[in-house]
């Protein structure tokens, strides 16, 4: 029976879901959704080029903003492809190994963003909470081993997925609900017994993504603790400053994240359109918006930019003097 499931799936296909509201409007919307992308990887690659520039910003809050932007370039890189396909050719056919290749991809860098930023909530709290102690606390060499464990839990942690949905028989045509393929999305078509993917499924949603928001929380009440022990309104205002991006990008990755959970475990009568917006929410905002919101709150990659610009613009006044 294995074998048979095995083999059937091998030959199954699945059909991308589209975008609801703008079905009659799609060549419209895939321009600003192709530029987006752009975007995303010009930001993100911006960060990582301005990081490694710089001799200065080679420390572990800027190695750990780095991970950050290979993350979203990765999870930009495994969505926005199949969304564009589906927006410009109508393309919206993708076999069983395909979708669930993208679909471990998706979920390992979302899960791989979600361990950064609670590594990142470690270094804002060791910054205001233990300033005196953090050089010797976080150093590069212990940045690169907690980046190195994120990508091992992550892979552990996943890779039991697929391999367990390639034990499942699809027995109808699959539509799903998203232009890319997710877990429980494609486990809700399921024609067999799911109990064990849907377990595992809720245990590696409360084991990775729901642990690193209790952490990041944690984090934040000690932060919050010390600085409202500090004496003066500028200090604290100071101390919570240098936390601003961070939890904006907490606040752009956990929230839509947790909506979009919640609409696939309990919401059994949610239009197409909001699971669609929310998971576009979710896997696009933060791809975008984290390298814009480091970029205005972050001074060193603020001058590295400026810096860049009056090169440029010396470069072609002199140009055009000769």
């Amino acid at each position: 029976l294995t074998s048979t499931n095995s083999s059937q799936n091998r030959t199954l296909s699945f059909f991308l879901g589209g975008f609801p509201a703008w079905e009659t409007t799609r060549m419209w919307f895939a321009v600003p959704l192709c530029l987006t992308y752009l975007l995303a990887l010009l930001g993100n690659l911006a960060v990582l080029s301005i990081i490694r520039a710089e001799q200065s910003l080679h420390t572990p809050m800027y190695l750990l903003l780095a991970m950050l932007a290979v993350t979203d370039l990765g999870l930009s890189t495994s969505t926005f492809p199949t969304m564009l396909r589906v927006l410009w050719l109508e393309a919206r056919e993708i076999s069983f190994g395909t979708c669930l290749a993208q679909m471990f991809f998706i979920h390992s860098f979302a899960d791989i963003e979600s361990a950064v930023i609670l590594a990142m909530a470690f270094d804002r709290y060791l910054a205001v909470c233990h300033p005196l102690r953090y050089s010797s606390i976080l150093t590069n060499s212990v940045t690169t081993k907690i980046c190195a464990a994120i990508v091992v839990r992550t892979t552990l942690v996943q890779l039991p997925l697929p391999i367990l949905l390639t034990q499942v028989c699809f027995t109808r045509v699959i539509k799903l609900s998203h232009p890319y393929c997710l877990h429980p999305d494609i486990i809700k078509h399921a024609g067999s017994d799911t109990r064990i993917n849907n377990t595992y499924g809720l245990f590696v949603l409360l084991s990775a993504l729901g642990l690193d928001l209790l952490f990041v929380l944690l984090s934040y009440l000690l932060i919050l603790k010390t600085i409202l022990n500090i004496a003066t309104w500028r200090e604290r205002l100071k101390a919570l400053n240098t936390c601003i991006s961070h939890i904006c990008a907490v606040l752009l990755f956990f929230i839509p994240m947790i909506c979009l959970s919640v609409m696939h475990q309990f919401g059994k009568h949610v239009s197409p359109q909001a699971y669609v917006f929310t998971a576009n929410l979710h896997f696009l905002a933060p791809l975008i918006l984290n390298p814009v919101v480091y970029s205005l709150k972050t001074k060193p990659i603020q001058r590295r930019i400026l810096r860049m610009f009056c090169q440029r613009g010396v470069h072609k006044s002199r140009v055009a003097i000769c």
